[in-house]
């Protein structure tokens, strides 16, 4: 495919248990190492929108929370914090979740997609504070989808009840296209 400079590997994960789990792994069209850095904040940035296909999104810190919080109050990026220690970013402009991937490429970062996302979840958040985004096996069939972000590492876990892996790569196809990323499902 001419004008290609990724490609998106997705296939189902077994993480034991009743947990449904797809992978998501970007990589480099030349070395087919992942992809971090240069053009991935913004390839994940215009990926995560598609896949939520305009229902809400809302993005979650739950480390170094005082430079995230300082980088967005000098933005402009709207945040939430009402757990000690998760930082939730709702609804953030393409643009915005590229930045915020850029500076914090080496970061562990959480998406939560559906109208649950819109407003607070208080139990989330607070298990969030607590163990990580290991809460979200607990939560994630009250959203569409729930993921576990590692962009340092080209990687994205997501876990739904609602989508199919399918469903999944349809919602990303085209955009992906556009973005210059092939989208490839493995088993």
């Amino acid at each position: 495919m001419a004008g290609t400079l990724a490609i998106l590997e997705v296939g189902a994960l077994d993480l034991g248990g009743k947990i449904k789990a797809v992978g998501l792994e970007l990589l480099d069209i030349l070395n087919h190492e992942p992809l971090a850095g240069g053009t991935a904040p913004h390839v994940w940035a215009g990926l995560f929108p598609a896949l939520a296909a305009g229902e809400f999104l809302a993005l979650d810190f739950f480390s170094h929370l005082n430079r995230v919080r300082e980088f967005c109050t000098a933005r402009g990026v709207a945040f939430r914090q009402d757990s000690a220690r998760c930082l939730v970013i709702p609804q953030p402009l393409p643009e915005q979740t590229a930045s915020l991937l850029e500076r914090f490429m080496l970061e562990t970062l959480g998406i939560r997609v559906g109208a649950a996302s819109r407003e607070g979840d208080a139990p989330l958040e607070e298990e969030l504070s607590r163990r990580g985004l290991d809460a979200y096996q607990d939560a994630y069939a009250r959203y569409t989808y729930c993921a576990v972000c590692e962009p340092g590492d080209g990687w994205v876990t997501l876990l739904s009840e609602r989508l199919s892996l399918s469903e999944m790569i349809r919602r990303l196809r085209n955009p992906a296209e556009q973005l210059g990323v092939q989208v490839r499902s493995i088993s």
